[in-house]
């Protein structure tokens, strides 16, 4: 029988982690911890490998671990499913630790989209399906079902030129700003890069330009990197005029103009990680990973600023919390399973292959 969540709603963090701790040591090489950037320190220092979401899926599936704990929100736990073992068990600590911006996008309304681009254009000829990861396992599924391909912050570049060597258009989903950010470092002009609103029919865009447009970007938006604005960046040089600015590319163009660098959440780590010392350091992407960076390099005279003068961190994936992680990890070690992740295997199938074209170019 199942441990009740509620057992544990009143346990002390420090108590979570004398647990936690037990039960790792009971389950050995059986499970697996994943801990990704964004999640909070209280639960991070358990993880057993930290990441980004594929780099983290990759390294459960290649693992010896019969359980995969994913430590941060449902859609990097479905990636884990697809592409594990079918004898490996992926579990979420809290079900309720979703994504805003992967629920922009909606099966339903992707392929409403979809038709209404018939009406057009050949889409399944002209039109190469592209979802970040950043969303739910059946958009991968349609996806791979109309031979699109799936793409990640650090790859979306190389990924943009594989479409576009099969088709001559591109549906980007769910994040306009990456696809932007991406296009335009590509050169494509920005009046080439129309927004799709999935509220208005025909995604409230002309006949003549969506004839006349290389992506067609969805209308949406990570709310973490929405707070960052370049206004912060000139307020900040004004007072450091030699701070380095680097921003991930779900921020909106402006700030990803006039950042020095623009690039995934490895790749601010790295980044900053091989900086000169004695640097000044100005950062737009989640105020957790912030935070653990700026302690990181604070020894080497570097100095790490957060963009945003308000909190802005990933609400969605703080729901994970040390209660739920001791929750789940007991229930594993008395033999249990709860708040497993399951792709229905249709899905599954063809989110693969979405996944599996994007990795073949790597």
């Amino acid at each position: 029988m199942a441990l009740a969540i509620q057992n544990y709603s009143l346990l002390s963090d420090e108590e979570c982690d004398q647990r936690i701790q037990a039960a790792k040591e009971k389950l050995g090489e059986r499970c697996v911890i994943l801990g990704h950037h964004y999640q909070r320190n209280e639960v991070f220092k358990h993880a057993d490998v930290s990441g980004d979401s594929l780099k983290l899926s990759k390294y459960a599936a290649e693992s010896k671990a019969e359980y995969i704990v994913f430590c941060g929100v449902h859609f990097m736990a479905e990636v884990s499913d697809i592409l594990s073992r079918p004898e490996q068990i992926t579990v979420l600590p809290d079900l309720a630790a979703g994504c805003s911006m992967a629920d922009m996008a909606n099966r339903a309304n992707v392929e409403r989209s979809w038709k209404e681009l018939n009406t057009l254009v050949n889409a399944d000829e002209q039109v190469t399906p592209v979802t970040y990861i950043n969303s739910a396992a059946d958009l991968k599924a349609f996806c791979g079902q109309h031979e699109g391909i799936v793409c990640t912050s650090s790859n979306a570049q190389q990924v943009l030129e594989w479409c576009f060597e099969k088709r001559e258009k591109i549906l980007f989903f769910p994040d306009e700003h990456l696809g932007r950010n991406t296009g335009y470092r590509m050169g494509i002009p920005l009046e080439e890069m129309v927004v799709w609103d999935f509220n208005q029919p025909m995604g409230g865009l002309t006949k003549e330009q969506i004839e006349n447009a290389k992506m067609i970007l969805w209308k949406g938006f990570c709310s973490v990197h929405q707070m960052f604005q370049d206004n912060q960046i000139d307020d900040f040089k004004k007072k450091n005029p030699n701070a380095i600015v680097v921003a991930h590319p779900e921020a909106n163009f402006e700030v990803c103009e006039k950042a020095d660098y623009v690039g995934s959440t490895e790749a601010i780590l790295k980044t900053v990680r091989e900086g000169k010392a004695n640097t000044q350091w100005l950062i737009a992407t989640e105020l957790n990973l912030v935070n653990r960076l700026k302690e990181e390099v604070k020894d080497q005279g570097k100095q790490v600023h957060f963009m945003s003068p308000t909190v802005a961190m990933c609400s969605t994936m703080f729901r994970t919390d040390p209660q739920h992680l001791a929750w789940v990890l007991e229930n594993l070690a008395e033999g249990t399973v709860v708040n497993q992740i399951q792709v229905n295997d249709d899905d599954k199938q063809m989110a693969k292959k979405a996944l599996e074209n994007m990795l073949s170019l790597f």
